[in-house]
This record gives structure tokens, sequence and C-alpha cells, in this order.
């Protein structure tokens, strides 16, 4: 395998993982941590194997990061700011 698959994989690994463990803050430090990691990943494993990989892993990681996706589409959208339950 490819070091821009492995390290993919590791990332996907590593998001899982931090998933799992409680968060006071409801895991956005982390999102944003994978987030900046993830980009240039996803950039190095286009680079390396074909748009058909990084477009894989783009829908892969978007599953694993949807809600700072879905907040950002609905920041897009104009939709007003709607306060979490708890």
């Amino acid at each position: 395998m490819s070091p821009a698959l492995v390290a993919t994989f590791l990332w996907f690994l590593a998001a899982n993982v931090a998933a799992m463990l409680p968060s006071r803050d409801r895991h956005w430090r982390r999102a944003y941590a994978l987030i900046a990691l993830g980009v240039p990943l996803l950039g190095w494993l286009t680079l390396a194997h074909g748009p058909v990989a990084g477009i894989l892993a783009l829908a892969a990681g978007a599953s694993v990061l949807r809600w700072p996706l879905i907040l950002l589409l609905r920041r897009l959208r104009g939709e007003p700011r709607r306060e979490p339950a708890e």
C-alpha cells in the first residue's frame, strides 16, 4: 500500500477512536483537528491515486464529520441558529 493510503486509513481510525472517547465540548476541538489534518491528506491521496479515490475518501470523511458539514450548510443557507438541546 502507498503511504497516502496508509495515512488515510490511520486518519479514519483516529477519527473513529476520537468519536468513541467522551468530550465536554461535543467533539468540536477534535473535529477541527481532524479537518486540519484531513484536507491536506485528501489532496495527497487524490494526487497519488487519482480523483476517484479522492472522491471516495471525501465522501467517507464527510460521513465521519457529518455534523460540522451539516452546520456549515445550514449557515450557508442562512438558517437561524438553534440552541442545542441539553
